[in-house]
């Protein structure tokens, strides 16, 4: 008898073709996506090359998106996209994006459908783990490991263990998947999952849309982990019927699987979240943030670049107008969902309020481009990382927040929540 595995156990089981793995576990496994971008993408192309090889193991599932600096900001950063792109024509690859096709890869690979539940996929990039999102086991590598991949279509993983997390009750108005993040990682630490999976559960997560799922995931890594992950079900079922590029599967944990750690949390009473500097961890509720003045305020990213986002932000700014000395920069996450914020006039808010609207980038989250801080300067942003220096000067503070609390902050020039305005 097999003894019982969890949804991480079981994804990766099924790529090795074993009836069963355990934490700890070295094993070999089949990849079903492997992807890159414009950053990580020329080192792999380059160790591939050296390592002789001619051809990707499979140019369908070989994805490449040019998004951390494009539109191109300079003549360094044009350099990295011509070779991703020449190296995509090469290969005939069936998936690679840039210019008007191009999103911010996490958000654009599900939106597509080239992710799908039950898959194993690795990114050069740590936030691949956002897959999770779709009951996919995703996991960020490095460039010289998605050559090795983008080769053999195979690559080497150990089992982590897998830490759950319960989450019941009904979410209070203006707090979501990224407040129930946030709050996580404050409780266990940056180093809290280290090397472990990340499950979310419980009555909260059953009815969590879909993009807060993914923003939930694609945070994970922030906490250490090696993936975060949710089960499969009927809003998961509703996000992909009509997108799913291939056949998938719905794992779910076995009755009486092994946990590393297991965590619940009440989030009847929970207050939106904010993450001061210079850590994800140092997360406090709306409540004690205190007068902090803001300077730009970014609405963007893979972690909170959504259409959903994009409403909830146009809700709170609605007929109002950013805080002089602010600057609000809206950066919609893909070409469609660039669009359907158009079509829904979200844009028109946007700028009567008095935003910029940029095209879809990683742009000002990793420091790129599109609203880099000078010295001094504090940003509240719906990104993910606040690290010293992560979105320009060493000497500038970066807070994160939902989309909510981020606009509400550019109106009032200081972070706040929209029923403060």
């Amino acid at each position: 008898m097999i003894p019982p595995m969890t949804i991480t156990e079981k994804i990766l089981a099924a790529h090795a073709d074993l009836e069963y793995v355990e934490p700890g576990q070295l094993i070999q496994a089949r990849v079903d996506i492997a992807l890159g971008n414009d950053i990580t993408a020329p080192i792999a192309i380059k160790a591939l090359r050296q390592a002789g090889a001619l051809k990707v193991f499979d140019p369908e599932r070989v994805v490449l998106v040019s998004d951390h600096f494009a539109p191109h900001k300079d003549i360094a950063s044009a350099t990295q996209c011509q070779i991703v792109r020449q190296f995509a024509q090469e290969q005939h690859l069936a998936h690679f994006y840039e210019g008007g096709d191009m999103g911010i890869e996490h958000a654009l690979l599900p939106e597509k459908g080239i992710v799908v539940p039950g898959d194993l996929i690795i990114g050069a990039d740590s936030h691949t783990c956002t897959y999770g999102g779709l009951g996919a086991f995703a996991t960020g590598i490095g460039s010289t490991d998605l050559a090795a991949t983008m080769i053999t279509g195979d690559c080497w993983f150990k089992v982590p263990e897998t830490m759950l997390f319960i989450y019941t009750g009904q979410l209070p108005r203006w707090v979501g998947g990224k407040d129930l993040i946030l709050y996580t990682i404050g409780d266990i630490g940056v180093d809290g999952a280290l090397y472990r999976a990340m499950e979310f559960t419980g009555d909260t997560i059953d009815t969590l849309p879909m993009s807060d799922r993914l923003t939930m995931c694609n945070m994970a890594i922030e906490a250490g982990a090696k993936n975060g992950i949710i089960a499969p079900d009927e809003i998961t079922l509703k996000y992909v019927n009509h997108r799913a590029l291939r056949p998938f599967t719905f794992y779910a944990t076995d009755p009486g699987a092994n946990y590393a750690f297991v965590r619940e949390y009440d989030v009847s009473t929970m207050e939106p979240q904010v993450a001061f500097p210079h850590l994800p961890e140092n997360s406090r509720p709306l409540s004690q943030v205190g007068q902090v003045p803001v300077d730009q305020a970014v609405i963007g990213s893979c972690t909170n670049g959504r259409l959903e986002d994009l409403r909830l932000a146009a809700q709170v700014l609605n007929g109002r107008r950013v805080a002089p000395g602010v600057r609000l920069i809206i950066i919609p996450a893909t070409p469609w969902i660039y669009r359907q914020a158009l079509k829904e006039g979200l844009f028109e808010i946007f700028l009567e309020a008095g935003a910029v609207i940029s095209p879809p980038t990683c742009g000002p989250c990793l420091g790129g481009h599109m609203g880099v801080l000078a010295a001094g300067e504090t940003a509240i942003a719906t990104t993910n990382r606040n690290f010293v220096g992560r979105m320009g000067h060493p000497e500038s503070k970066v807070y994160l927040a939902n989309p909510a609390v981020t606009a509400a902050s550019a109106i009032a020039g200081r972070i706040v929540g929209p029923d403060d305005l």
